[in-house]
Parts: C-alpha cells; structure tokens; sequence
C-alpha cells in the first residue's frame, strides 16, 4: 500500500525490507542512545568483529580492525561522550544480497563537541545477526576552506 507521507524509497521496500530497515534503524538508535550516555558498548556490540572499517572526519586514515576502533573508543571518547537529545535525520536503508546500507545525519549539541555528521553505516548479515563491517562518520561541510576549489568556473 502507498503512503504519501512516507518517503518514495520506503513505499518501494517489500514486507520483508521494512522489517530489516526498521531492525537496523533501532539497533543504530540504541547505540547512539548508549554512546550519548556515555556508553561505547553499544558500538562496540554493532560492529563486526570479524570484518569492520573505520573513517572518521577526525583521523587521518581509515582504521581496519574492531580493536584499533575499540581502542579510539574507549580511550579517547570514554564515558565524557554526553548529549541530552539527539536528532537522527532522515535515516535511508538501502540493500543487497545479506547487505544493507544505513545512511542517515546526526546532529547533537554533546559535552565533548556540537556534532553534525553524515553517517553511513554497512550491514552485514553476521551469525543470524545485522553487524556494521563498515562505518563513516563525516563532517556536514558543503565546502570545508581545506577542500580545493577549482581553478576556473565549470558549467555545465
């Protein structure tokens, strides 16, 4: 059944789509519940193990273990990551074969920064369970003043 008030992308997911994508948008809301009080477990459970990448706007490189992203975690945000709200904007899932994607923006005013990321999150059936193998966390900047810009006017 179409519904108008819901984005195009939702009213084209099958039955079994809207039961994974709302699975997936629950889990990343109870992680990001945990970490806004202080808790990196909830991360620290969502992402695989076995197979998980790391960018974030704050670290030079991608990180390619759960242990170095483990690490960042607790030793770097540790429990003074705190924001009374949140807003989780626009969460889109979009899948494959055992796969899908979760793109959605966060922003939250929290005791460590004022965030506002766009945030890509890839699911990977793991063990009859949804983990993150791959995770960026991306500054909200249409144009950073570190980015280049073109050196002549380009039109199309």
């Amino acid at each position: 059944m179409h519904n108008n008030n819901l984005p195009f992308y939702v009213n084209a997911y099958s039955e079994d789509e809207k039961k994974i994508a709302e699975e997936i948008i629950a889990l990343e809301k109870e992680a990001l519940d945990r970490y806004f009080r202080g808790y990196m477990s909830g991360y620290l459970e969502l992402w695989s193990k076995d197979d998980f990448t790391y960018f974030d706007a704050n670290t030079r490189e991608r990180t390619d273990t759960y242990e170095e992203v483990a690490a960042f975690l607790n030793n770097v945000i540790g429990t003074r990551m705190h924001a009374d709200s949140y807003d989780f904007h626009a969460p889109r899932v979009q899948f494959g074969k055992d796969m899908a994607v979760l793109t959605y923006q966060l922003h939250a005013d929290t005791s460590l920064i004022e965030m506002h990321y766009n945030v890509i999150e890839i699911f990977k059936k793991e063990h009859d369970s949804w983990q993150v193998i791959h995770s960026t966390w991306d500054l909200i900047t249409p144009f950073s003043k570190d980015v280049k810009r073109p050196k002549t006017s380009i039109t199309l």
